[in-house]
């Protein structure tokens, strides 16, 4: 389960990476649930990466729920 999980994350990440603004506005509205599945420090500075490559999307409330699941 672990290994899946941590498989999941790095094919998230990188695809993350990649996508372009207008995807990743859509593919925002899932980032709790990606959130709460990962529960990554990964998966969070892959957002705080992607808030700074697209500041007008202002992720801020994405970032913040992400480390809420981890601070649980």
């Amino acid at each position: 389960m672990t290994e899946s999980l941590s498989q999941n994350e790095s094919e998230t990440t990188c695809y993350l990476a990649d996508v372009n603004e207008n995807d990743l506005y859509y593919i925002s509205e899932i980032f709790e649930d990606i959130s709460e599945k990962l529960q990554s420090e990964q998966f969070i500075n892959c957002l705080k990466e992607l808030d700074k490559k697209f500041p007008e999307l202002d992720m801020t409330k994405d970032i913040d729920i992400a480390e809420s699941y981890i601070e649980k």
